[in-house]
């Protein structure tokens, strides 16, 4: 299998209304398939982020977009464009990032989060200079992260509510 040159699919979700910017890496597999986030079964960002919000998890990528939308949440990824093989955050290379100032200059963003240190890395080296904000670092909700269980995700994850409140 050769790495291949991939476009991200899909836009970033927000309206006028986002208090939180949340960015994944690049889409998986599966998500770029479904053209929504997060959309492998065993990766646990619905589970977690309903949880924080005593909310019912969403399982239609409708009834996502809405919960998103209803708690104020903006999702996008940093990378635009890469080289990846399948969904493996630690083959990428050839990175294009994302412009984040559509979302920036027409939400009310407070805090940039970023799911996992692959995020992280490519926002501090790409992005965090040029829009002049700090993302804070949550640990990866992807299956591939099994040092964390889904409850301990939830308390690191928690802190997103500072945003929201």
């Amino acid at each position: 299998m050769k790495k291949e040159q991939v476009s991200h699919p899909f836009p970033p979700l927000y309206d006028k209304n986002s208090k939180i910017l949340i960015l994944g890496s690049f889409p998986s597999v599966k998500s770029r398939q479904q053209m929504f986030f997060y959309g492998h079964s065993q990766n646990r960002f619905w589970k977690v982020v309903s949880h924080i919000l005593n909310e019912t998890t969403p399982t239609t990528i409708e009834e996502k977009r809405t919960f998103l939308l209803k708690n104020n949440i903006a999702l996008w990824d940093v990378i635009a464009q890469c080289k990846i093989l399948n969904s493996s955050d630690s083959s990428i290379s050839n990175v294009v990032v994302n412009d984040l100032s559509v979302i920036l200059k027409n939400a009310d963003i407070k805090y940039i989060y970023v799911n996992g240190k692959t995020a992280e890395t490519y926002y501090n080296k790409y992005t965090k200079n040029i829009i002049n904000k700090d993302a804070i670092c949550l640990p990866s909700t992807s299956p591939a992260n099994a040092a964390y269980s889904l409850e301990k995700l939830i308390e690191k994850w928690n802190i997103i509510k500072q945003g929201l409140d």
